[in-house]
């Protein structure tokens, strides 16, 4: 009797908060912008954009200025100083001053601007940048897609367990029912206590069954809770779709779809790979960069007495680099190769995949039609047994053996129709 009351106790702590009924559309409607791991796959994509912007300045000018105090008796220093602020005369050409000038403070404000013409090898990173990008959102599509797979599967785990302890319920009614008539019986000196021990051990023994299955029940509806990135403290979800066979024809001999999201994602990502290569190869070719300048000088601090600027063009080429770009070339090229060979690679392991899921799609289907049938044929011996038992003709013990058999049995269809269910969704997310 303590056990039974400490069970109950705890079912109602745990059964004492506020159940929601939720439907797997409402599921679908919330988790795609709330689950964490689109928030991750969506971060991944802002990151290689945010990269990807670094490459503006490829054909933007780069701006800069600054404002510079110096103070030199350098002879260079100090004549070119003194040039750059327009004070030059004749008595600054003596040999005497030349050698050995007098300190001389200069102060000059700069503005440079360096603009970009022709790049071909930036140009090339620049396309590679967008090839990562959109390799990038379709993962994330990808992500999304096993995100509703996931979904999926834990809802088909809320509906089992809300099924088990359905099962679990009923046949703890039939065994309390089978009870109250062994109990009379044995009032009535028909049967040993013996009997009567039996009746009581197996309905401690579905109380602890039921307790279980409850457990299960908060434990999945926690991991939806954690999937919706929500909050489960004090409440537990309750699927408002039945759960139920979800027949459906399976192709024979499936091929894996080369329009799958993850497959077009390691496709387009070898685009990347033959960019990089012509970009190294491109720093072969010449480039072209204009520059300018503007100064003021001046011998006193924020004066501007006199100014000056500078501009140009500067074409380059780097005709030899120690093969640095050519060393560039053949890694790239390697790592082309190697991730051709990981798409193979990848691809048979799926296509593998495949065909062992869509195996136990046909093996699940299988298994639902026998244990439905096992599950009928101990019913009706359950019937049987009892109709005898009323009749005397029957032991209490065999009684609760045929009652057993047909509750475990009909939990082995209802896990039957969880596993099909289960495997069609991985065969439908593979396919």
């Amino acid at each position: 009797m303590k056990k039974l009351l400490f069970l109950l106790f705890i079912s109602t702590q745990i059964f004492g908060q506020d159940t929601l009924q939720i439907s797997k559309k409402d599921l679908e409607a919330r988790i795609e912008g709330q689950n964490l791991s689109v928030k991750l796959a969506n971060d991944e994509v802002n990151a290689a954009k945010a990269s990807l912007l670094e490459t503006r300045a490829m054909y933007l000018p780069n701006v800069t200025a600054s404002y510079t105090g110096i103070s030199t008796n350098n002879p260079l220093m100090a004549f070119g100083s003194k040039l750059n602020q327009e004070r030059i005369t004749m008595m600054d050409f003596d040999p005497a001053k030349l050698n050995n000038p007098d300190n001389i403070f200069n102060f000059a404000t700069k503005l440079e601007v360096q603009q970009p013409i022709f790049n071909k090898d930036a140009v090339y990173r620049k396309k590679a940048g967008e090839v990562q990008v959109d390799v990038l959102k379709i993962k994330a599509e990808r992500t999304k897609e096993y995100l509703q797979f996931d979904l999926n599967k834990a809802y088909l785990q809320l509906q089992m367990a809300y099924k088990v302890v359905n099962v679990l319920e009923k046949a703890r009614q039939t065994t309390l029912a089978n009870k109250k008539v062994i109990d009379n019986y044995y009032k009535n000196g028909m049967i040993q206590k013996s009997e009567v021990l039996y009746m009581e051990v197996r309905v401690s023994e579905i109380e602890s069954q039921i307790q279980y299955a409850k457990s299960n029940v908060r434990n999945t509806s926690d991991y939806l809770y954690f999937l919706l990135n929500e909050d489960s403290n004090n409440k537990v979800l309750k699927p408002q779709d039945e759960f139920s066979y979800q027949e459906n024809i399976v192709e024979e001999n499936p091929q894996l779809n080369v329009n799958r999201k993850d497959l077009q994602a390691y496709e387009k990502s070898l685009e990347a790979y033959h960019y990089l290569i012509k970009s190294s190869e491109a720093k072969f070719l010449p480039k072209l960069n204009a520059f300018g300048s503007f100064e003021l000088h001046d011998n006193k601090p924020y004066q501007f007495n006199a100014n000056g600027y500078l501009v140009g063009l500067q074409l380059s080429w780097n005709i030899f680099d120690g093969l640095k770009a050519k060393s560039e070339q053949e890694k790239y090229r390697a790592d082309l190769s190697k991730a051709q060979t990981e798409i193979q690679q990848y691809q048979k392991q799926n296509q593998l995949e495949l065909n062992k899921s869509y195996r136990q799609v046909l093996d699940a289907d299988r298994k639902v039609s026998l244990t439905k049938l096992s599950w009928e044929q101990s019913g009706e011996a359950y019937r049987i047994r009892k109709n005898r038992y009323g009749q005397g003709l029957e032991k209490s013990s065999d009684l609760l053996s045929a009652e057993t058999q047909m509750s475990q049995k009909e939990l082995e269809y209802q896990q039957a129709i969880f596993e099909y269910n289960s495997v069609l969704e991985y065969y439908k997310f593979l396919k």
